[in-house]
């Protein structure tokens, strides 16, 4: 996500995950559950009821119907799933909508509602370490949730569709989910709107077909991608298609006003892409490409996995920043939301080592720019390592800081070992997740330097830190 110019929220607040919990629930012990009953939460101290516990996530399959005019959904998903305890009840993450009828393989399930909670029991307990399948068919009109910070995320209406970003907890606001990024899962989505409108998600669109006033598009990532990464955007977009000289098929969708400012930005996705896998290694995708919508009212674009969203015309710098994502934070993803800074302060870093290598100003003097700032600026109200509350984890130091701290340890081993700890993290977590205590020992190990103490001081001190 690029920093966003957060506004009050306008849209009604769901129920926020914000209750305190033991550290221990990051390791399976949130929330009170009896032995065979899923945790409500994944137990992320930030958003303790975003995921679920008792079960993994292999695949979604949505299949959505969305009317732009009356802007309501129907819709049905299968999760496929494996459960990692005996369940004799487990929770879906869902936000508002109403839900008809659900199924575990074949049996009807009994359910309720409790806040964001699906609570669904089956009719027959599932054994540890099984398969099963759950079908969940819900309609309603979608909203938004406000976050902690008062954005919007989630389902957003537009004029003529929907701008749909999840970070970090709008994915159920439109599908029932296993909603923490620590559950990735391949997706088929498949979504049906009114002609002349498009519908984009992620991966590779598989078909499209019109007949009866109606198109429909089926697209599909086979990489595991978390929850909040997944779009389902719909308006009147202007396609562009093709494939770049390494294979990945590129699938641009642009609103028409956005159309002329994008343009000259867009093209060159390909060779930022480039650039990026020269650095960081592999483009971990197959797929790429941006959803540049007119949203006016949102503030703020997001690495959606494959095809960034952008909620106007992107300058170079978003466009860098949101495809270095596609590595850090898609294909490596967090563990916990305290973490975020290995999402924000590496794509930052990575906007400034591009214009750094492209005739602008280099990193050391994007890193004295700010720390010139005196020691009351926002900058360092908190350390990025820990922002300490969902309200902080897309504030300035995240994105800032972070980055800073990324140039620290670049200046404390030297360029050589500085990008080859780079790529090795994005190699050695690819398709995974990881945290910031594996980074630095990564750090370590690609150097051979004690770096604990340093990176300690740049992520978790208060206040400005003395620079090296």
């Amino acid at each position: 996500m690029t920093p966003p110019h957060r506004q009050p929220a306008r849209h009604r607040t769901a129920v926020l995950a914000t209750v305190p919990v033991a550290v221990a629930a990051l390791l399976g012990a949130a929330a009170p559950a009896g032995p065979t009953t899923g945790a409500p939460g994944a137990g992320d101290p930030y958003f303790p009821l975003s995921g679920n516990g008792g079960y993994d996530v292999r695949h979604y399959d949505l299949t959505l119907r969305y009317d732009t005019t009356s802007r309501r959904l129907d819709a049905t998903a299968v999760l496929t799933a494996r459960a990692t305890q005996r369940l004799t009840r487990f929770d879906l993450d869902l936000s508002g909508l109403k839900v008809t009828a659900v199924t575990v393989g074949r049996t009807e399930a009994g359910f309720r509602r409790d806040g964001q909670e699906l609570v669904v029991t089956p009719r027959h307990a599932l054994r540890a370490g099984q398969e099963f399948r759950v079908t969940v068919a819900y309609h309603g009109t979608p909203k938004p949730v406000t976050d902690p910070d008062g954005a919007a995320d989630g389902w957003i209406p537009t004029d003529d569709g929907a701008f749909v970003a999840g970070e970090p907890q709008g994915a159920m606001t439109w599908f029932p989910t296993n909603g923490h990024p620590r559950d990735k899962a391949s997706y088929d989505i498949t979504i049906t709107v009114p002609k002349g409108r498009t519908a984009v998600a992620g991966g590779v669109l598989l078909s499209e077909r019109t007949a009866h006033g109606r198109t429909t598009f089926h697209w599909r990532e086979t990489q595991p991608m978390a929850a909040y990464l997944a779009t389902a955007t719909i308006g009147k977009f202007q396609v562009e298609r093709y494939t770049t000289r390494d294979g990945i098929q590129v699938y641009n969708a642009v609103d028409a006003r956005e159309a002329r400012a994008a343009a000259p930005v867009l093209k060159k996705l390909p060779s930022v892409l480039e650039w990026e896998s020269k650095l960081f290694g592999p483009y971990p995708f197959r797929a790429a490409g941006s959803i540049v919508d007119h949203a006016p009212d949102v503030g703020y674009a997001l690495e959606t996995q494959t095809r960034p969203l952008y909620d106007s015309a992107p300058g170079l710098g978003t466009l860098v920043h949101e495809n270095a994502h596609q590595w850090f934070g898609d294909s490596v993803s967090l563990t916990a939301w305290k973490d975020i800074w290995l999402n924000e302060g590496f794509a930052t870093y990575a906007e400034w080592l591009y214009r750094e290598q492209h005739g602008g100003r280099s990193a050391q003097q994007a890193f004295d720019a700010l720390y010139a700032r005196p020691a009351s600026d926002g900058l360092w109200a908190y350390p990025p390592g820990d922002p300490g509350s969902g309200a902080h984890i897309f504030g300035t130091p995240v994105y800032q800081r972070g980055a800073m701290a990324l140039h620290e340890l670049r200046r404390a081993v030297g360029d050589r070992d500085f990008f080859r700890i780079l790529r090795a993290w994005a190699t050695a977590h690819r398709a995974g997740h990881a945290t910031t205590a594996q980074f630095v020992r990564l750090a370590e190990e690609k150097s051979g330097k004690s770096l604990k103490e340093l990176l300690h001081t740049w992520l978790y001190a208060p206040g400005k830190p003395n620079s090296t």
